[in-house]
């Protein structure tokens, strides 16, 4: 479940979509990403960026872009160090969860006798630390 999320980031930009000069006072702008991103990181995802200055989308069915826009072609730079940072953010804190929740599970499965050696024997298994 975890495979991949360390390897989120944006590849390029949408080859059909490209930024063009037009009428309107604005630049869209389709970042790709690396691969589909799970529909909770990208709930995260949105969550994280909602406050931005930008206006920052991700359709969660897919995955794939990262919509945006700017009013002037000087802003592409500071978005895309902004969303860069933000998706490192994002995969980091979707990796933490991940690690969290199965370590809830497992504590919730295993089994603790509190009487006798094998409940002591089980104390100490699930006091041992394999992340150092």
């Amino acid at each position: 479940m975890m495979e991949g999320i360390s390897d989120i980031k944006i590849v390029s930009l949408d080859e059909l979509r490209p930024p063009r000069i037009r009428k309107e006072p604005y630049i869209n702008l389709y970042f790709k990403l690396s691969h589909s991103a799970p529909k909770r990181w990208c709930a995260d995802f949105t969550q994280l960026t909602s406050k931005s200055e930008f206006s920052v989308k991700i359709d969660s069915k897919k995955g794939e872009f990262i919509e945006t826009w700017v009013r002037k072609p000087e802003q592409i730079e500071k978005l895309f160090q902004y969303l860069k940072e933000n998706i490192k953010i994002c995969n980091e804190n979707y990796i933490a969860r991940i690690h969290s929740e199965a370590q809830a599970e497992q504590s919730k499965n295993s089994v603790v006798d509190d009487e006798g050696e094998q409940g002591q024997l089980n104390k100490i298994i699930a006091n041992l630390n394999f992340d150092d």
